[in-house]
């Protein structure tokens, strides 16, 4: 067993702390390279780097928790290959092989060890890969040579002292256009969403929720998050479109409400007029870094229109979907098949 650093794991925030190793590998004539686990975290490029010009990358967030029981895991890394597979095959990069992601994942996890939080602590070991265009590029066009890399960083529970209602705003921006890139992970998404949140916290608020960009009637996601709701008969609705980003916590949230947990689940296009005529009793939003953000109010230009479940807590249906995708995560509950890879222990 590795001794763990000495680190105050509870007052950690969402931050950067340089780690041990990060993985590297590039890919030039045609091919990736093997890789190799470095201690170097400086990124060294040409002044005319893709990505510096065009903003040709993507990126994953994935965590590595300490069990119950002692182990190191983390927590359907598959499907983060699979998403940047998406990202990749979208922004015109180099597919970085499934099983070779996921091995990458699992070495670096392994090589800085000693930086995962203990089991209790409330922190984690945040995951960051990611992919950009390395080699000069002047002409518009996709760049030759590419640099994957993953690097690892502690950050503590998003939520300290316990996840408080949040009150979100509907925005006059557009998240992604109609036949976009809003499905992927690209990071120019989250560039031209700076602004738009910004003004969201300028303006006393914690998030934008961003409406359907060619009708403004139906609900997407906000900055950073997919978007559930739960009506009076518990019922789990989740919106649906082709430009939000497919969710890795989200689609774990639905599997566990329907087969583990009984309840009945909606996937369709939700119109924001359900929202003002009182149709929904619970709100959050779901992604890897708070799991579920609960949420007590929408406030739209004037209006704000309040959920039953209040500003004071998660309300009870959240609560049991949180309760028990935490619990497969930490093994306190048993998880489905292929959820859960071992890293140690």
């Amino acid at each position: 067993m590795v001794a763990k650093k000495d680190i105050d794991w509870g007052s950690l925030g969402f931050g950067y702390i340089k780690t041990d190793k990060r993985f590297v590998s590039n890919y030039k004539n045609g091919a990736w390279d093997e890789g190799v686990l470095t201690d170097d975290a400086n990124v060294v490029m040409s002044e005319c780097a893709g990505v510096l010009q065009y903003s040709q990358s993507c990126f994953e967030g994935l965590k590595a928790y300490t069990t119950e029981d002692g182990k190191i895991v983390c927590f359907r890394p598959d499907q983060n290959a699979l998403r940047m597979k998406s990202s990749c095959e979208r922004l015109e990069m180099p597919v970085f092989p499934v099983e070779r992601w996921v091995k990458a994942v699992v070495d670096t996890v392994r090589a800085d060890e000693a930086w995962v939080p203990p089991y209790g602590s409330g922190a984690t070991l945040y995951i960051r890969p990611y992919m950009f265009g390395s080699n000069p590029v002047i002409g518009v066009k996709p760049a030759d040579e590419y640099q994957f890399r993953i690097f690892t960083t502690p950050v503590g529970p998003y939520f300290k002292g316990g996840a408080k209602p949040i009150v979100i705003r509907i925005s006059d921006f557009d998240r992604a256009a109609p036949h976009g890139t809003g499905h992927v992970k690209a990071g120019l998404n989250y560039a031209m969403s700076l602004h738009a949140i910004m003004d969201a916290h300028r303006n006393g608020f914690n998030e934008n929720l961003y409406l359907d960009p060619a009708t403004r009637t139906k609900i997407e996601e906000t900055g950073g998050a997919n978007v559930l709701f739960v009506t009076p008969d518990k019922t789990l609705v989740v919106p649906k479109s082709p430009s939000i980003l497919p969710s890795i916590t989200r689609r774990s949230i639905v599997y566990i409400a329907q087969n583990i947990l009984g309840m009945k689940v909606e996937e369709r296009e939700v119109l924001f007029d359900e929202v003002k005529k009182g149709s929904f009793a619970e709100c959050g939003l779901c992604g890897t870094a708070a799991v579920i953000s609960p949420v007590g109010k929408i406030y739209d230009h004037g209006t704000e229109y309040a959920f039953p479940s209040g500003m004071e807590e998660m309300g009870p249906v959240l609560k049991k979907l949180y309760d028990t995708l935490t619990g497969i995560q930490m093994g306190r509950l048993e998880a489905p098949d292929g959820w859960i890879q071992v890293i140690d222990g």
